[in-house]
Order: C-alpha cells, then structure tokens, then sequence
C-alpha cells in the first residue's frame, strides 16, 4: 500500500510501495477534488441523497402519538440526514389563541363560536407551513392536528396543491385499539400537557375522554383514494397506500420502527482501560483494576436496578418484577469485559402478542457499528503526542471536531452514518436496554435523543464510570446520571482531552 502524508490527498510527498515519489511517474493535471476537503461528509448525512420535498398531514384521535410520532420523524430527518423539518401543531395555535383549558364542549363541532375559533388555528398553522416550505433548503413540514374528516383532509390537500410549492404529500394516520395503550397514553401523556396543568388527574382523564368521544362521533379514517398514506395500528400493523419517492419511503420505513409505549436505555463507557491510564486513544486493551472495579457494580446495578421494574400485574395491582432486558456492546475488549459481571439468568415472559418465550437476560450482542471512532493513524497515540508529531492534523480537529476525519480513520460524521441503522433499532425496541460503549458513540445517541444540535454531540459530556439512563417521550427525553465509581476512589481516570475537545458551556442539555 502506498504511504500518504497526514492530512494530504495522494501527491509529491507520497511515495509507492517501492520508494518512488508519485508526482515521479504519475501526470495528473487535473485531479479529482472534494468540495470539502479531506475531511468531506458523507452524502447520507448532508441531505444530499434527497431531492424531493415532503408535507406530511398526522391523522388520528386524540391520544394516538401523532405528536410523538411526528417529533421522531423530523428528529431522525434533522438529526441523521440533515433535512430541515419542522412540525406546525395544531394544539399550539389554539393554546396561543384562546388559551389552554379549554372544556371538552370546546371541540364539539355543534359548539359554533368554538368551531370557528379552532377554524381559525388550523389555518393559522396552514399558513405557517406553507410559509415555510417557500423557504430554501426546507424539506419536509410536518401538519399535526387531529384531521379526522375526509372533508377536512380534502381541503388541507386542495390548499397545499394550489399553492403550486412543489412537494409530496403523505398523510399518517395513527389509530389506536388496544384500551391499555390508550389509557397508558391519556395519563402519562395527556396529563402533563398544557391542557390540564394542575387539574385533578382523574378530572383530566375524564374530560379528555369526553374530549375524544365528541372527535370519535365524527372521526372517517382514511381511504385508498385520498392518495398516499401510511397508517400505523397500535403501532404493530402497518398498513401503506401508494407511496413513492426517497423521502416518502425513507419516512415509511422509519415509521414501521416505531411505537408510542415508554422505554429506557442505559448508557455506559467501558470501565478504565489500560490505553485511558496512559492517555492513550483508541487501540483494543483491557480493563485497568479500576474498569473491573466498575464492571462489578454495573453488574449489581444491572441485577438490581435495571432487571426489577414497577410492573403491572392481571388485577391491576403495581408491584416490583423482573423484566426482560438487553445488553448490546461494542466489538472491542474493554467493553466486553465491562460487562463480564452481568448476569444472564431465563425468564419466562409472555409478550403482548400472546407468545410465551424463553427469554436470556442480558444477552451479550456485541455490535460494529457501537466501536469507537477510529483514529486510523492516530490510533494508539497521546493528545499531546498527536499534537507534537502532527501538528496540522491536531488544529484541523480543534476548528471542526464534528467533520475532521483522521487519516486513514474516521470523523464524527462517519459515526452518525453508522449509527443511523442501530438508531432504528432503539426506536423499535421495547425492553431496558444497557448499552455499552464508548465516548464518541454515545456522545452521538445522547444528542440525538436529547435533541440537540449535532455540531454539538463531540463536546457533550460522557464520564467514565456513570450510568446514564435516557427515557425518552413525546415531548423530550428525560435523564438521569447515576455514578457508581467516584472519581475521587481513582488515582487517575486518564481523561484529559484537549481543552477545545471538552463539553462547551453553551451546551444545548
């Protein structure tokens, strides 16, 4: 293999495998070059890869997840593919109009005075979304609202055709059948919502229900001839009508990943290697006496913490049980050993679709696309050494953190490319799971679930030795950070980063 100078594309400092100068035998006059450099982002996460645009119209009762549905949509959009995407909420128009609290009669359509006034916010937001369509580079806006008429969808679909924009338009019906989804979705949605801010909670419950039954009595899920659509029933059955295009498909197929019911993950780096003692990055050593020290309490925290959760039992009764969990790790040592003290006891669980399986606690799922960034020629190398040895590469990483590549490696760009399938996998999975890995990996997972810009994930601040448990829903992801070895109990936790490499205190946490 030729040998290449840091930072620089094959030229006259690059010698062949026998010694040669290239710029010797080789005339190229004029080379092939990337608009952004050596350090050029992938197409897939530039918004490259798209040309169409997209206006998505939510369809569905009240308490279905329309909201939480079309929030992970433009976040996967904005986050993995850079589409700008933005959602015009209905309800948010009609807060700011007429205020919150409004009666269950308010949404009666009989209830004229009221009618018009809801009237008037759907074609608030309507034109807010036209509006930003017009704009350029905007991709995808999103038409959140109940829609629950074939009269009224009719005229959402006239509007935005005559507006002459130039888009696609897929509506999303969200139905929901299953009365304990439902009900899990009136309270700890519903509930915390603007509509019933210190409202007696079974108060709320039954006015929203109320609220519901009147949109229910008037409610035409879609047909086939309203155009393309994907409905999503009880986010199991996937039912899809005509749909066409990159963007369309790309939602489709995001959408059939998803579900509205409450989930956990945790987050945890390995324990101390013996390359973080040493300042080093990358490489595949082992655990230090202080890494194992920490594998041992993930072990409990996991057997008593994770595994033992509140669970609803046949009488409705809540009482502490054990439920199924998953472990996914990197490829890498330390953070397979990191996991050594997990326990992988069978449990027997029956699933909500019926099947009774025998299920393995924690088993182990090493995955590639969790290993750390690659370093490439830098792998096994101090900071400082890197800066000394190649200077140039050390300034390009400390003026943009989020693209620079290494050479022969890989940028945080690369990271999100890879991740953008396991991201799929988290919006799909229903159990607890402890993730275990590595500090540019969940750097990325914390700021996609955490909302942040991207530009922002390489200086989010991910401790050795903590456990953060990120519980994502409908309106944000809650956190929490436990930490289980105390960086006073350790003589050195070999984390010393360049200062522009640290967390910033504009941080969007």
């Amino acid at each position: 293999m030729p040998e290449q100078t840091l930072g620089s594309p094959l030229g006259s400092a690059t010698r062949t495998e026998t010694g040669h100068r290239l710029s010797e035998i080789i005339q190229n006059p004029t080379p092939h070059t990337l608009p952004d450099g050596y350090n050029a982002k992938p197409l897939e996460v530039t918004g490259s890869t798209a040309t169409d645009s997209l206006v998505i119209i939510m369809v569905g009762l009240p308490a279905t997840g329309k909201t939480h549905i079309a929030k992970r949509i433009c976040r996967y959009l904005s986050f993995f593919h850079d589409i700008p995407a933005q959602i015009f909420n209905v309800g948010d128009y009609r807060r700011s109009l007429v205020g919150a609290k409004m009666p269950a009669s308010f949404y009666d359509p009989e209830n004229k005075e009221a009618l018009a006034q809801r009237t008037e916010a759907c074609n608030a937001a309507l034109r807010d979304l036209l509006e930003y369509m017009k704009q350029d580079g905007v991709r995808v806006g999103v038409y959140d609202a109940t829609n629950s008429t074939m009269e009224r969808r009719e005229y959402l679909k006239k509007k935005l055709k005559d507006s002459k924009i130039g888009f696609k338009i897929l509506f999303l019906e969200s139905i929901c059948v299953d009365e304990t989804i439902l009900e899990q979705n009136i309270r700890t949605v519903k509930l915390g919502t603007p509509d019933y801010h210190d409202v007696d909670p079974e108060e709320a419950v039954s006015d929203f229900k109320e609220r519901r039954r009147i949109y229910d009595k008037y409610y035409k899920p879609l047909d086939d001839q309203e155009g393309s659509y994907i409905k999503m029933i009880d986010c199991k059955k996937f039912v899809v009508n005509a749909v066409r295009g990159y963007l369309p498909l790309k939602v489709v197929h995001f959408c059939m990943n998803l579900h509205t019911l409450p989930r956990t993950f945790y987050l945890s780096r390995h324990g101390q290697s013996e390359y973080n003692v040493l300042g080093k990055i990358g490489g595949d050593s082992g655990l230090s006496l202080n890494g194992i020290e920490y594998a041992r309490r993930l072990g409990a925290y996991a057997k008593e913490h994770i595994a033992i959760q509140t669970v609803i039992d046949d009488d409705g009764n809540e009482k502490k049980g054990e439920v199924p969990c998953r472990l996914w790790t990197s490829t890498l040592k330390r953070t397979k050993e990191t996991a050594q003290f997990i326990e992988h006891p069978h449990l027997q669980w029956e699933w909500d679709n019926g099947e009774v399986a025998d299920w393995l606690q924690f088993r182990p799922m090493p995955r590639r696309n969790l290993d750390e960034i690659f370093a490439g020629t830098c792998d096994g190398m101090t900071y400082k050494e890197i800066e000394t040895y190649f200077p140039a590469e050390f300034k390009r990483r400390q003026e943009d953190k989020l693209a620079y590549r290494y050479p022969r490696g890989e940028s945080y760009m690369d990271v999100i490319l890879r991740l953008e399938p396991l991201a799929h996998e988290m919006e799909r999975t229903r159990e607890p799971v402890v993730m275990i890995a590595h500090q540019g990996i969940h750097r990325i997972i914390y700021a996609y679930f955490m909302g942040m810009n991207r530009k922002d994930a390489p200086y989010v601040s991910i401790p050795l030795n903590t456990v953060i448990k990120l519980t994502p829903h409908a309106y944000g992801c809650h956190e929490e950070r436990i930490c289980l070895l105390d960086k006073k109990e350790m003589l050195s936790d070999g984390q010393d980063e360049p200062v522009t490499s640290m967390p910033r205190s504009d941080d969007v946490m």
